[in-house]
């Protein structure tokens, strides 16, 4: 049905993780991998969506020669605790902090994609929030130690061993926590 509804467009995904890629193709959709190195800095004085839906149009500005036909879809996420964001840690010792600060405590997941081509842009977002129990400096290490998460904004994954144990509960749509809130993009791709 969506591919049908998309078959004129060349859908351009513009994002390296595995997770995203992986939605488009359990959406059944045609699409290619395109990647641009964008430095992913934002004006100090924003705040929680606004910094991703800035990211996601800053990753979008890259791409300058779009044709009508294509559709480039950018995004961003990023963790968002007690009015600060969380992006992907640098290193382990980065990672510990980061698990250790949202251990016990309720965070946010925010999400925004932006839907461009030579005609238009639109830019969604989604927020999901996330409980979680109190986590050991034990249980913190053996997840680092073993699924290396620094590619996962907040040092996390929710699909992996971290999220089994350690999630009391989320409100709001677990694929944005995944890293894409999919239900979102198939809405506004079922508009076009």
């Amino acid at each position: 049905m969506l591919k049908e509804k998309l078959k004129n467009y060349h859908i351009i995904l513009a994002s390296k993780s595995p997770r995203r890629q992986q939605f488009f193709k359990d959406l059944n959709l045609d699409f290619t991998i395109q990647l641009k190195e964008v430095e992913e800095i934002y004006p100090k004085e924003l705040k929680g969506v606004e910094i991703t839906e800035f990211l996601a149009d800053l990753k979008s500005k890259a791409f300058t020669n779009l044709s009508d036909k294509d559709l480039l879809i950018t995004s961003d996420t990023i963790v968002w605790l007690e009015n600060e964001a969380l992006g992907k840690p640098k290193d382990e010792a980065d990672a510990f902090k980061m698990l250790q600060s949202l251990s016990g405590k309720k965070h946010e997941v925010i999400s925004s994609i932006s839907i461009k081509n030579n005609n238009f842009q639109k830019i969604i977002s989604d927020v999901t929030s996330v409980y979680f129990k109190e986590i050991s400096d034990e249980e913190i290490n053996y997840y680092i130690k073993n699924y290396k998460p620094f590619d996962k904004a907040g040092g996390y994954g929710i699909q992996e061993w971290i999220g089994f144990i350690g999630i009391d509960k989320i409100e709001g749509s677990y694929f944005n926590v995944v890293g894409l809130p999919v239900h979102k993009l198939y809405e506004e791709f079922m508009k076009l």
